[in-house]
């Protein structure tokens, strides 16, 4: 079975990686502007204390710093403090964070320390503010997107649950959206589909009733003729009249079976396998005249749910063909688990008919429909009623190999 994608799922993951995406730009560009507003604030502060503070110490006057800020030349920077690194660094001293701007003048270290900037505790202040908006704009961008999409799947689904059911007219047609487009677009469809399934339906019964009568009619008159033992000339063609007239009726009775719907779920089981044997042995008459063998081997018992006239009709047909254009050699029907094999030693099919078998919406040039009249086309369709598989082989020393096997 194919994995079922869910329209819902993907509209709400839609939501949630623009949310996401859309919260990472934000931060990106939030960290450049706390970075741009540390340098501005912090470093820059620290560089302009140490050029005003420079050259006054050096003049011999007195420096009055801000609050927090203190200026160390030479001798007079702290231990801790000696051999830093030319620039602004960040340093743990005490447990407290400091910013500390390290130079040279003129030979002479000096240090400008920041001993009570929170910039440090505003920078997490503000990078966890944006970590909580990342995490609720995710959330939002989730139910905006079930929202949304359970506002374009639910009436989705009503829709499609109304055409299963085949209920008109269907719902959402009143609608002047796509969905309203779309539910108006089905809702013709399938009064289309319906008006024909009902024609469909009554020619269907017309066919049966105005056929069957005829047929009925003509096979009481052949038999009638058959036990007219006056004018035994005439057993011969009225013999054949009925054998027509009973396969006309068996052609009319698959045609009405493959118009139905298939529910082959619910019918009783059939024996294939007895339907083979029997088939086979109906069908010796065709080869006594000839030097070939009809056989029907293999004791596997094929067993499936399935209209018997249209496992007789299968069978039947592929084994008349095969009789019909076998001139010599033999014909054997093969039971195996679930397959049922017809093979001859004919002359094979026509390539035009190899290359179509199997198109269900092309029919077939029958090789010999001498049985129910549609040939291969119709063992086609029989299968494809009945969820089995019709597969056709050429045989390497000519003749052709039929197989059916049916579903488990």
């Amino acid at each position: 079975m194919l994995r079922t994608e869910s329209l819902k799922r993907g509209i709400t993951a839609a939501f949630v990686l623009f949310g996401v995406v859309l919260s990472l730009l934000v931060a990106m560009l939030a960290a450049l502007a706390v970075e741009g507003i540390e340098v501005h604030l912090v470093d820059n502060r620290l560089t302009d204390v140490a050029t005003w503070a420079l050259p006054r110490r050096a003049a011999g006057l007195g420096t009055d710093l801000p609050a927090g800020v203190r200026f160390h030349l030479g001798d007079e920077i702290p231990p801790r403090l000696r051999g830093l690194a030319p620039g602004i660094a960040d340093i743990e001293l005490d447990g407290k964070g400091l910013q500390v701007l390290s130079g040279r003048s003129g030979g002479t270290p000096y240090v400008v320390v920041d001993y009570e900037s929170d910039y440090e505790q505003v920078e997490l202040v503000v990078y966890s503010m944006f970590g909580a908006f990342f995490v609720v704009f995710a959330l939002l961008a989730a139910s905006l997107g079930g929202y949304v999409g359970r506002r374009v799947v639910t009436p989705m689904g009503e829709l499609a649950e109304a055409v299963t059911r085949g209920g008109a007219p269907l719902p959402l047609t009143e609608r002047r959206d796509e969905l309203g487009i779309l539910a108006r677009a089905l809702d013709a469809h399938t009064s289309e589909l319906r008006a024909f399934l009902d024609r469909e339906r009554f020619f269907t019964g017309d066919v049966s009733h105005e056929l069957r009568t005829p047929l009925t009619v003509i096979m009481g008159a052949a038999e009638i003729l058959l036990q007219d033992q006056a004018q035994p000339a005439l057993r011969a063609p009225s013999l054949r009249i009925y054998r027509a007239a009973q396969e006309a009726t068996e052609c009319v009775t698959v045609l009405l079976l493959l118009a139905r719907a298939p529910g082959v779920d619910e019918l009783e089981p059939v024996s294939v396998s007895e339907v083979a044997r029997r088939e086979t042995e109906r069908h010796q008459a065709m080869v006594a005249d000839k030097p070939v063998l009809l056989r029907c081997v293999g004791d596997a018992e094929v067993v499936v749910r399935a209209p018997r006239e249209l496992c007789t009709s299968a069978i039947g047909n592929l084994v008349r063909n095969a009789c019909q254009y076998t001139e010599s050699g033999a014909v054997t029907v093969s039971l195996a688990p679930n397959r049922v094999i017809v093979e001859d030693t004919g002359p094979g099919l026509p390539d035009a008919v190899r290359q179509v078998l199997g198109q269900a919406e092309r029919s077939a040039p029958s090789s010999g429909s001498a049985g129910t009249g549609l040939g291969l086309s119709l063992v086609t369709r029989i299968c494809e009623y009945l969820g089995a598989t019709f597969v056709h082989q050429q045989c390497a020393g000519g003749g052709s190999r039929f197989t059916i096997t049916f579903p488990d």
